[in-house]
């Protein structure tokens, strides 16, 4: 890897704002940005121009890649030439005159609850496998907390007596209630399974591998991927569209947006009345 990539990570891991996934995001993106100057024979980030990244992101297009995604690239070089220019080893910035085509948003992909039911429904709960993998989708749906935030998990983050769960750290702490229907998933997990999948008796962490070590994100993905076809569910299922069925179907059943945006964590309230162009017209009468 070029000297400077080497950098860019070193700084991209020192910035508070950068967490695991946007490091991981950026260095990827940049990755490609930098295959892409070697293919041109370019030595260096600093021998292109405002033209170079044109052609990038023209290159990327050719490629079949989103707009999203396109412009996520350029944000992740952007970030690169700023951090070369903080570092002393450019002067000008070529990203500064690009413009780059808004990406058309799509609504937010959520499951119905008959699917619901049938994608926690479908856990073999005399497994400890099966026992965990119905508490954390339980605990997902039931908070609308991220796949990040749930790995994050300790055992000391959800109080069982009162039914809350205590999610982020800092500035960014919440407190998010739990259906009853979530504490007894996780309630029976922790009791009856758990034990028997920590690799240490001092493990912290509330969601374990098979090898006793905390749950990773890939690892989740993989089990939620598993239990899409279980449950035969016709849909590219992810923990996002958990975290969106979550934030709509209370809407549906009357909750504030307001109140759906503290237990969701957004710091914008726009970010939370996306959900409101899922409800269907007699719906949004009523909301309104």
């Amino acid at each position: 890897m070029s000297d400077y990539l080497l950098r860019f990570e070193e700084y991209l891991k020192n910035k508070k704002t950068s967490s695991q996934n946007t490091l991981s995001s950026y260095l990827r993106d940049v990755g490609y940005y930098n295959d892409f100057l070697s293919l041109k024979g370019f030595k260096s980030p600093g021998e292109a121009d405002e033209k170079t990244i044109n052609e990038y992101a023209s290159y990327l297009k050719s490629k079949g890649k989103s707009a999203t995604t396109v412009s996520r690239s350029i944000s992740s070089i952007r970030c690169l030439y700023k951090f070369l220019i903080q570092s002393g080893d450019i002067k000008l910035n070529p990203t500064r005159g690009i413009k780059l085509e808004k990406a058309n948003k799509k609504p937010p992909q959520v499951l119905s609850g008959e699917e619901i039911t049938r994608l926690l429904s479908v856990q073999d709960l005399t497994e400890p496998r099966g026992c965990r993998d119905k508490a954390m989708l339980e605990l997902l749906y039931s908070t609308g907390i991220k796949v990040t935030e749930l790995i994050d998990l300790n055992v000391t983050d959800i109080n069982l007596r009162t039914g809350l769960l205590y999610c982020g750290n800092g500035k960014s702490l919440r407190t998010v209630p739990v259906k009853p229907s979530a504490l007894v998933a996780v309630s029976d997990y922790i009791y009856r399974m758990r034990s028997l999948m920590i690799d240490t008796d001092d493990n912290k962490a509330l969601f374990v591998n098979l090898n006793g070590s905390r749950l990773t994100r890939q690892g989740f993905w993989k089990i939620i991927k598993g239990y899409t076809k279980t449950a035969k569910i016709d849909k590219e299922l992810t923990p996002q569209m958990l975290r969106h069925s979550f934030a709509l179907h209370l809407l549906e059943n009357g909750t504030n947006v307001k109140d759906i945006q503290v237990m969701m964590g957004h710091a914008d309230i726009s970010s939370t009345q996306v959900y409101l162009k899922l409800l269907d017209n007699d719906e949004k009468k009523v909301y309104n």
